[in-house]
């Protein structure tokens, strides 16, 4: 017996995940009208008057385009019709039990947060350009963790230990970046950090067929004791091993220059760049390779991939181990790629974004795009809550601090709708 092609395939495969995606679920619709309900009740019916002032200039532009001032009430009233006329559509077409496009999600998500966005900053002044720039910033380790995530569950093992990849390369990425002066070298000690954690979960679960949710957590529980232990017996004594110098940015030349857009996705540094690749080869290499159609395959039904010829463990233990380099990559991202400065390495400073990457990545309906669009959306979240509480808004601080986990909740449990993950996904495969 032959393995099909790559090429007949793969698009096969494509569009059944896209068929999946669009499914009509009834709890979507009703989590989208409770939404839109409260939204026009909170952001319309009981907000003050006043004006939202939101900055679209940066220092780069080389069109230096006027501040968009706009009355909070009506704009928030416009931009929740529009939630509502999706709401509308969502519910027309679960009634009838008709696939609700896949569109229809992202973008009643993008109306509400800029109705709450125009509500929250009612009276004050935002930069929009340092708001979606920042989203980059603090989106791109739960970028690397959920990309770590879906090679890890497309070959069929759960990585509860994405965490522990992230804090380790973290830890290493400042280390090394200290002692060699240079934040080049901790970029490439990172990944190193996560595939340490990924190589322990590939040995204890695709080799001894341990319960992979229970290593996954202990792992993490064994990461978080390493780093500590080294930070308050090694660090802690010498200051000059945990002083990492930052990536400085590194602006393309004539894109980083257009409006809004050019400082936003051209005026970053090596780490973001380098997302931006991770995720377009992830995409075609998992649906448009021979590599990626095998890896989906042993993820699917592992004893029809043997029974065709495909290793199973050695698939599923190099899956895993470059799920925990891509999720050590980002680890840097909390300690090289913070700030041109450099930041510190603290304990636990991921702060459980191995977590929240792990709800991106089923969000994201384990695609690399899907998930992208999911870990920027917390991302955005994340960074909201920091230019919030610099600004001042009628939001208690606690709640602020809460955004990120809560907008985890909301998408996740509320409207990602009905999903299926890769069948053996957490099953041990024993020839």
């Amino acid at each position: 017996m032959s393995l099909p092609s790559a090429t007949s395939t793969a698009p096969t495969a494509a569009s059944a995940d896209g068929a999946d995606a669009a499914r009509p679920s009834r709890r979507a619709s009703v989590v989208m009208a409770v939404l839109t309900a409260v939204g026009l009740l909170v952001f319309v019916l009981l907000a003050s008057g006043g004006t939202s002032t939101l900055s679209l200039a940066s220092g780069r532009d080389v069109v230096s385009l006027p501040d968009l001032v706009l009355p909070s009430r009506w704009a928030s009233a416009v931009l929740l019709v529009g939630c509502a006329a999706l709401t509308g559509l969502a519910v027309a077409r679960t009634a009838a039990g008709r696939r609700t496009p896949g569109w229809v999600v992202p973008v009643f998500g993008v109306l509400l947060v800029l109705a709450f966005l125009v509500w929250v900053v009612t009276g004050s002044r935002v930069s929009v350009v340092s708001l979606l720039g920042g989203t980059l910033l603090l989106g791109a380790p739960l970028v690397f963790g959920a990309m770590a995530g879906v090679v890890s569950e497309r070959s069929g093992v759960v990585n509860i230990a994405i965490e522990g990849q992230l804090l380790l390369g973290a830890f290493l990425g400042a280390v090394v970046a200290s002692l060699t002066g240079t934040a080049y070298l901790g970029l490439v000690a990172a990944p190193v950090g996560g595939m340490l954690i990924g190589l322990l979960l590939a040995v204890f679960t695709v080799r001894y067929l341990v319960n992979q949710i229970i290593v996954g957590v202990v792992l993490n529980v064994f990461a978080i004791g390493l780093t500590s232990f080294l930070y308050s017996t090694v660090l802690s004594d010498n200051a000059g091993w945990n002083s990492p110098t930052g990536l400085p940015q590194l602006p393309i030349p004539v894109l980083s220059a257009i409006p809004v857009v050019g400082p936003v996705l051209f005026a970053q540094n090596l780490l973001v760049y380098l997302m931006y690749v991770v995720v377009a080869v992830l995409n075609v290499m998992l649906f448009r390779s021979r590599w990626g159609l095998r890896l989906r395959a042993v993820g699917e039904h592992p004893k029809a991939a043997d029974t065709v010829g495909i290793p199973v463990a050695r698939t599923r233990f190099r899956a895993v181990v470059l799920g925990g380099a891509i999720a050590g990559l980002g680890g840097a991202s909390f300690t090289l790629g913070a700030s041109a400065a450099g930041l510190a390495f603290n304990r636990e400073m991921t702060a459980g974004s191995g977590y929240i990457a792990l709800a991106a990545m089923i969000f994201g309906r384990w695609s690399p795009l899907g998930a992208l669009g999911a870990a920027l959306l917390f991302g955005f979240a994340s960074n909201l809550q920091n230019v919030l509480s610099v600004i001042g808004t009628p939001i208690p601080s606690q709640f602020l601090l809460m955004a990120p986990y809560l907008a985890t909740i909301f998408a996740v449990a509320g409207l990602v709708g009905r999903v299926r993950g890769p069948a053996a996904a957490g099953v041990p495969y024993e020839k």
